[in-house]
């Protein structure tokens, strides 16, 4: 359930709920805003250009970002490069934080992990607490760094501290699993609850399961399944898969056959198919009419979507497989 800025899973996840699995995942990075960001018009990249050139650090960043995108050019992405290490050189934390992503995953530049983690480092003391969750991430996988946990532990909890929900996720597991610091599922529960409540989908993926097992929390399905449809409405596809789950056996909701499917199939379309023999069981359980009514909720939900998807690394599991 660790948690880099990569992603997250699930919950619950089959048949009979016996126990929280924890699933041995990599963390949950903290993931630089850059690649979903629009490409700027000509008349703006003419004036990022030149503030750029005036040495603007927020313009060399800004410049940087619309320059390095999936289909840029091989000049566009040296320039972008450029600038990008232009921004950062000026210690603009977002530059520093990005450049550090960028050799870490070997986005357009060499893997390089001493780089990764020299960028972070820029970057965390500047007051990124996203480049200190990445930080801890190198040190718990042993990345341009000899592994320690309990480094990894220490950089969790100045990222948690310092209020990014990624970090608090981290600090949660490692509490929850032990890892790095004594076991204490009461620091796992709080540290959880404060990512959950910024609206960090993983989280409160997460966070349900403890009130699902009544983990350091009284049991409370209508909590978990509060919690779960926040996830699911994100559409965090391990949430959805919980959600469906919880109605199909009528859990903290109505027992309801279709909403169940409705919400296995979304899970399918966006690539995690580990719901797709509970939706074939319950396809046979339902009359006609009920599936006709949850086939016409799909469509509507998924107008034209592949049901391919990349399926996101995950966390605990209510669901016994």
């Amino acid at each position: 359930m660790i948690v880099r800025q990569d992603r997250f899973v699930s919950l619950f996840t089959l048949l009979f709920f016996l126990a929280v699995i924890p699933a041995a995942v990599p963390p949950v990075r903290a993931v630089p805003q850059t690649q979903q960001t629009a490409s700027p018009d000509p008349a703006r990249r003419s004036k990022l250009q030149s503030r750029a050139e005036q040495g603007d650090p927020i313009a060399q960043y800004q410049l940087a970002k619309s320059l390095l995108v999936k289909d840029s050019s091989a000049e566009e992405i040296q320039a972008g490069l450029r600038w990008l290490r232009a921004s950062a050189l000026q210690k603009n934390p977002n530059a520093e934080l990005f450049l550090g992503y960028l050799y870490e995953h070997g986005q357009f530049v060499p893997v390089n992990y001493a780089l990764a983690r020299e960028n972070y480092e820029q970057a965390a003391l500047h007051h990124s607490s996203a480049a200190e969750n990445n930080i801890a991430s190198l040190y718990q996988h042993g990345q341009g760094v000899p592994k320690n946990l309990g480094k990894a532990f220490d950089w969790y909890l100045a990222s948690a501290q310092h209020g990014d929900p990624i970090g608090q996720l981290n600090l949660a597991t490692l509490y929850y699993l032990g890892s790095g610091t004594p076991r204490d599922y009461g620091e796992a529960l709080r540290w959880m609850r404060a990512s959950a409540d910024s609206g960090f989908a993983e989280a409160q993926n997460n966070l349900a399961c403890f009130y699902f097992l009544g983990i350091a929390v009284q049991r409370d399905y209508p909590e978990a399944a509060r919690l779960v449809r926040l996830a699911a409405e994100q559409s965090l596809p391990g949430a959805e898969i919980n959600l469906a789950y919880l109605y199909e056996l009528g859990k903290g909701v109505p027992l309801d056959y279709v909403a169940a499917y409705t919400w296995y199939s979304r899970a399918i379309a966006a690539g995690d198919h580990s719901g797709a023999e509970r939706r074939k069981e319950l396809a046979r359980l339902m009359t006609p009419k009920q599936r006709d009514e949850a086939n016409a909720l799909v469509a509507a939900a998924l107008p034209g979507k592949a049901s391919q998807g990349v399926v996101p690394v995950g966390s605990f599991s209510l669901i016994q497989h």
